[in-house]
């Protein structure tokens, strides 16, 4: 048995027994009643908070998606900061400056937390508070559905439905399968309360959250999740609305995903490792703390070494095939033979990798199917399977080598 294969049995069993406790959880009562239609018994006051930095591109349409949404005008407004961009972004603010939903503000750049944070000061009377990053878009039912899902008391924050706006590269493509499946992932950990990010694209709290716990933080360039850990520190819920669309723009190319995922799992170990430590086997909330959490950690640690043991292997591999060709004929090693399935070789790896991979397309389905999400998924499955094995290990292993030598990440 290769180095490799040791380490690949127990990660794959984990895979597996990690997917039959996600269809477990699917098919129990509180998610099967979180996929219920939620009427929405009434229309609270709501703001929503568009920070933006250097968004000229995408800022306009983020606002008309957001002022196209199916609720009552009177009882939304939309708030705009500008954190000190350098280019045409402060003219688009100005250009909703008069319009009778919006407040227009600008700062001197401070990073996103501080234009977040300007933005609620502004929130006076709202209810509940949403974000929406300036680069993203919403469907028009995406509010009643996030409203409605505040309908349990103890619901401190909603997450929407993630997918990627409008696919055109490789890697964007393979977002958007890769979306389709945390939308089945967000939808199911929720109804255990398992959720340990509250993500910029149109996430919601309530506002009292804010008066107990704090307003955001810098939290190593990831506010977000920081703030949902400290909701679940304090022992609340995170809820999700399956149906709230909202549309994000990927990294169109792979320098760019990379910088976006080594912020993001930086911003996870350094969050969790240096200040949430407690989460890690937390009484309270057993499915986050026993389980979510030191999950994702495992692998973390069990991707990269899968991806540096397998690459050995391959390497060894590829020097033994070379040597053998030195000494063996051409016209022996290209010669045609026939197929036979009984040279197949089926084994336990293959099998485990095979249900791995058969549950998380079923995932995939569902996700794009019961969020309503638009758009393709086969094509963009197949840019998946190709290229996820291989980009995902460069960032874990970014990630863990700048948190290691402490690292600073940078935004973009």
């Amino acid at each position: 048995m290769s180095s490799a294969e040791v380490i690949a049995y127990p990660l794959l069993f984990l895979a597996v027994f990690f997917e039959s406790f996600l269809l477990v959880t699917f098919l129990s009562r509180p998610a099967r009643e979180s996929r219920g239609i939620r009427s929405l018994q009434a229309t609270p006051r709501v703001a929503i908070i568009v920070p933006c930095w250097n968004e000229e591109t995408t800022l306009a349409g983020t606002v008309e998606s957001l002022l196209a949404l199916d609720y009552p005008a009177t009882q939304l407004s939309l708030i705009l900061v500008n954190d000190g961009s350098t280019d045409a972004t402060p003219t688009v603010v100005d250009r909703y400056a008069s319009h009778p939903q919006i407040t227009a503000l600008h700062k001197e750049n401070g990073g996103k937390y501080t234009a977040m944070n300007l933005g609620l000061a502004h929130a006076h009377d709202a209810e509940f508070v949403g974000f929406l990053d300036a680069d993203s878009y919403v469907a028009p039912d995406a509010l009643k559905e996030i409203i409605a899902a505040f309908s349990v008391p103890d619901v401190m924050a909603v997450t929407a439905s993630m997918s990627i706006h409008e696919p055109r590269t490789f890697i964007q493509r393979m977002q958007y399968a890769e979306y389709t499946f945390a939308i089945m992932l967000r939808h199911i950990l929720s109804s255990l309360n398992g959720l340990y990010v509250t993500p910029g694209p149109f996430s919601f709290y309530r506002r009292e959250v804010f008066t107990k716990l704090g307003l955001f933080k810098h939290a190593y360039l990831a506010e977000d999740m920081e703030m949902a850990m400290r909701i679940q520190r304090a022992g609340h819920q995170i809820g999700n609305a399956m149906r709230a669309r909202v549309y994000t723009k990927g990294p169109p190319t792979f320098p760019k995903l990379i910088k976006q995922r080594v912020r993001w799992t930086t911003g996870f170990l350094r969050n969790l490792l240096f200040e949430y430590r407690d989460l890690i086997g937390a009484r309270h909330n057993r499915v986050l703390g026993s389980f979510v959490l030191p999950l994702a950690i495992v692998a973390i640690g069990g991707g990269i070494l899968l991806f540096v043991v397998s690459g050995i292997d391959l390497i060894q591999q590829g020097w033994h095939a070379y040597t053998l060709a030195q000494v063996a004929p051409l016209s022996y090693a290209f010669a045609w033979r026939p197929f036979s399935w009984f040279y197949l070789p089926i084994t336990m790896i293959i099998l485990l990798g095979s249900v791995v991979i058969t549950t998380t397309l079923t995932w995939m389905y569902l996700g794009k199917n019961l969020s309503r999400t638009p758009g393709r998924l086969v094509p963009n499955v197949v840019f998946y399977l190709a290229l996820y094995w291989f980009v995902a290990p460069i960032w874990l292993i970014r990630s863990l080598s700048d948190v290691a030598r402490g690292v600073a990440t940078p935004w973009r």
